[in-house]
């Protein structure tokens, strides 16, 4: 039909329509333009192309790799067919002849282990932040302080020196400490097993329940225990009903927290497990990929993974059902403490004798241990400097010179330092960026999304995220080369793991800032840049400072995470601790030790001098 056909009202009401699809796309150029010149954006978009490649995908590979078949499985299956898809891996670790030894077993030692350590921790660091916040114990100050401590020094660490005094010639070879001088076998159970691996972690793990709780028990109002209390109620009672319910949130969080530790911890479990071959899912998933079973280990983390979930999910439930409570009345901060009477100092020295042993007694007897020529020979002859500053002799360790003059120390040292401190500077960079995105967009997707997947790291247990790395990063991949054997790789996984500590202290910092300054500074018309680094990095530095330092500490005393990870080039003063104890070097082992220790020290003292960092308001891994 020709134009001149159609009536004018019919005209008009085509032409619109003409000009309304003109608009449309107008309106979409602009939306798209305002979006992506919004450096928020952009940035949010980086971020979540980051996450997902450094965590989603390298999650898929792995459980990807344990339905296909690889080329490694041609050695034990005939018919398999390298790409192909199958569950004979699931099949064979869950129904085979060796499931009860390689799978079901090392799962119920973990969770053993795992149970035992939390309550136990509960226990002792529940009561520790009771009488910390809530009675008259005196040297409050000294007992934080002492209660950091443990902390700062590796659980590993506390497994060697466990077998110092613990260990017996019938599995160790030389006697321990207390062989030595009382004449005394320890029995088996107390030198290996389930029971030192228990004291040990509870040892370690015990700081966090203190952390967390003594926070949750100070923000409490003494003036609610006080009223019940006049009304006639028991002690226990008043524990039962007011102080419980108000700090189980904290008692939740710490709980599933070192939970999810124990249950993948590898240190303590290779020293004190292995010689009577006591395995676990984190020594089996080990010893599965030393052993070119890659698959298998694979299974075993994403099993770890899975239950470190369902403990999250049952903490969220238990929380979420939680009744509320609300304190109604004037400001009162007033906080009436408990007196102890008569057992004030009883409970103080018993409390400052439990802090040194979890704190200083390990590190002093490896200090001693570092200078004996041969185990469990307590003698001023048996005193030498050879493993800190002697030559070779062959005589000694094989010809291993001291741990000073040692190159291949000093290069694991160099490894060390440059992974901790580039690993703490990105992760404490990237959680205040993080943060910023989230409290700028917590009613938003991306800021959402961002914070669901940075929050993913602290589900996977230490050495299942190495062995998740170690199957996305050995072969080159999209824009990525093949990082395996580098440094990258190390620094990369740290700054990764640390992520869900680094982005909520990131979060936190940056709520905190009015955002009256950064709209002043854009009427000014400052850049988005401009803003970040003049206005949210300062205003936000103790708590990038606490990050850094978090992540410091992490990563200078961190085994488990880079086991898999290393080679003899990028090897640490960690990983070569290890060795050494695996080679049945333990004077060179416990010297590298105390060096890690006296480095970590140093570096909290300058943090806290200079950027008024303080390790008890916030703990990492």
């Amino acid at each position: 039909m020709r134009k001149a056909e159609y009536s004018k009202a019919e005209y008009i009401q085509i032409k619109p329509q003409k000009t309304d699809s003109k608009f449309n796309k107008t309106r979409l150029k602009n939306k798209l333009k305002s979006f992506f010149s919004n450096p928020l954006h952009l940035i949010s978009i980086a971020a979540i192309v980051f996450l997902i490649y450094t965590i989603l995908i390298p999650l898929y590979e792995m459980v990807s790799s344990t339905v296909t078949w690889s080329h490694d499985d041609l050695r034990a299956y005939s018919e398999a067919e390298p790409g192909k898809l199958t569950f004979e891996h699931w099949i064979h670790m869950t129904t085979s002849a060796i499931s009860k030894n390689v799978f079901y077993q090392p799962i119920l030692n973990s969770l053993n282990i795992a149970i035992w350590v939390s309550l136990l921790s509960a226990i002792l660091g529940g009561a520790l932040a009771w009488l910390v916040t809530r009675s008259d114990i005196p040297f409050k100050k000294s007992i934080a302080f002492m209660a950091i401590i443990p902390y700062m020094l590796p659980s590993w660490m506390k497994s060697m020196a466990w077998l110092v005094i613990f260990k017996n010639d019938r599995i160790g070879g030389s006697p321990g400490l207390i062989q030595s001088v009382f004449g005394v076998s320890p029995p088996d159970w107390m030198s290996y097993g389930l029971i030192p691996i228990v004291v040990v972690l509870v040892g370690h793990y015990f700081t966090f329940f203190y952390l967390l709780l003594a926070v949750a028990l100070s923000s409490i109002n003494s003036g609610l225990e006080e009223t019940a209390d006049i009304l006639g109620a028991r002690r226990g009672t008043i524990l039962r009903k007011i102080t419980f319910p108000l700090v189980l949130p904290a008692i939740l969080s710490a709980f599933i927290l070192t939970f999810s530790k124990s249950m993948g911890t590898f240190g303590p479990a290779a020293f004190l497990g292995l010689p009577i071959k006591y395995y676990t899912i984190a020594t089996m998933l080990y010893s599965s990929i030393r052993s070119r079973m890659a698959s298998q280990g694979y299974i075993l983390s994403l099993v770890l993974i899975l239950i470190a979930a369902i403990t999250i999910y049952i903490n969220q439930k238990a929380i979420g059902k939680r009744k509320g409570y609300t304190t109604v009345g004037g400001k009162d901060a007033r906080k009436t403490l408990t007196p102890l009477g008569r057992w004030k100092m009883p409970v103080f020295t018993v409390v400052m004798l439990f802090m040194f042993a979890a704190g200083v007694f390990p590190l002093l007897m490896l200090f001693l241990q570092s200078f004996m020529l041969k185990e469990g020979v307590y003698s001023l002859s048996n005193f030498t400097t050879h493993f800190w500053t002697g030559a070779s002799d062959p005589n000694i360790a094989s010809g291993e010179v001291g741990v000073l003059m040692s190159n291949n120390i000093r290069m694991a040292l160099k490894n060390s330092l440059f992974i901790a401190f580039g690993g703490a500077g990105l992760s404490a960079i990237l959680g205040v960026t993080f943060g910023y995105i989230i409290a700028k967009g917590r009613r938003t997707f991306t800021g959402k999304l961002i914070e669901q997947l940075t929050f993913i790291p602290y589900l996977i247990p230490g050495i299942a995220f190495a062995a998740i790395y170690l199957s996305i990063f050995a072969k080159p991949g999209f824009l990525i080369p093949a990082l395996y054997g580098t440094i990258t790789i190390i620094i990369l996984i740290t700054v990764v793991k640390d992520l869900p500590f680094a982005t909520r202290s990131g979060t936190s910092s940056v709520m905190q800032i009015s955002g009256e300054l950064e709209e002043a500074a854009k009427i000014q018309g400052a850049s988005f840049f401009r803003r970040f680094i003049r206005i949210m990095l300062p205003l936000t530095r103790k708590g990038v400072i606490s990050a850094f330092l978090l992540g410091f500490i992490s990563a200078m005393k961190e085994l488990d995470l880079i086991i898999l990870l290393v080679t003899p080039k990028t090897g640490t003063l960690t990983t070569l601790t290890f060795q050494y104890a695996e080679s049945g070097y333990q004077q060179f082992s416990n010297a590298i030790t105390v060096i890690i220790i006296a480095i970590i020290i140093a570096t909290y003292f300058i943090a806290t001098k200079w950027g008024k960092a303080d390790l008890t308001k916030g703990i990492g891994g």
